[in-house]
């Protein structure tokens, strides 16, 4: 039985700039809607094709200096990639900040989290 390698930590960077995360996720939706009708049955019949969606939400730690103005990202590239050299990058198009918080916790990190939206996903 051969040893197997999963994917670990990932690096984000922002039109090119790499930004300290302390935690990243991404939310797809397809699109597709349940279609009802008025049938005996008293089931749906199907679905509809819609438009995907893309909820990108981050945690960022808060630097002394040099912060992102990250509620005026709008039109940007955010690009994923692992740390292990070969790996695919996943990039999201035309992102756009929804939403900006800051959090403080006991361990005396200060956070950012941030929900932004994506128009498209790419592999690279």
């Amino acid at each position: 039985m051969a040893l197997e390698e999963y994917l670990g930590a990932v690096v984000l960077e922002i039109d090119g700039l790499e930004v300290e995360i302390a935690d990243y996720s991404v939310k797809k939706k397809t699109g597709r809607k349940l279609v009802k009708t008025m049938n005996k049955t008293g089931h749906a019949k199907g679905f509809s094709r819609g438009m995907a969606e893309y909820d990108i939400n981050i945690a960022a730690i808060i630097p002394l200096k040099g912060d992102i103005d990250w509620m005026a990202i709008e039109g940007s590239k955010l690009t994923i990639y692992p740390i292990v050299a070969g790996e695919q990058r996943i990039s999201y198009l035309d992102c756009f900040t929804i939403e900006v918080s800051e959090k403080y916790s006991v361990d005396n990190e200060a956070r950012r989290d941030i929900s932004m939206g994506a128009m498209r996903e790419v592999t690279e």
